[in-house]
């Protein structure tokens, strides 16, 4: 069993390489059995719901088509037990149009094996549908 402080060395590092747009490097850090799930109700933000791991990479793709210059999640607290691992974080970035994304999150990942198995993202739905969703 890793230790806790080992699991959020790698949910870490998934923040990490995903704001600095090694994308590639982040997804490699999901179990390819991986969830993602996103608060709210999918028929409102069609970003909400449970989503795969090839799912999830359809949506971050999307983001980094919406987003040329990247968004960065910049972890502000983050809490280790077990194979639970909590973050505070803050996204800052711009889209292509010009709307500028700073959302507040909290994301409950669980790490098993050194890989990320599932994560629980919350948000605030409507700043992300209006600078995401509705451009």
């Amino acid at each position: 069993m890793r230790s806790a402080e080992a699991n959020k060395q790698v949910v870490l590092s998934f923040f990490e390489n995903f704001s600095a747009c090694k994308v590639d490097a982040a997804l490699a850090l999901l179990a390819d059995t991986a969830t993602w799930w996103v608060a709210g109700n999918p028929d409102q933000f069609a970003l909400a719901g449970t989503k795969t791991k090839a799912q999830f990479v359809a949506l971050v793709q999307g983001i980094g088509a919406a987003m040329p210059k990247g968004l960065r999640v910049t972890p502000k607290g983050i809490t280790a037990e077990g194979d639970r691992v909590a973050v505070e974080a803050e996204s800052s970035g711009e889209t292509a149009s010009g709307k500028i994304d700073n959302n507040l999150y909290h994301f409950l990942c669980a790490v098993r094996g050194g890989k990320i198995q599932a994560v629980r993202e919350y948000l605030d739905t409507m700043h992300a549908k209006e600078v995401l969703v509705d451009q």
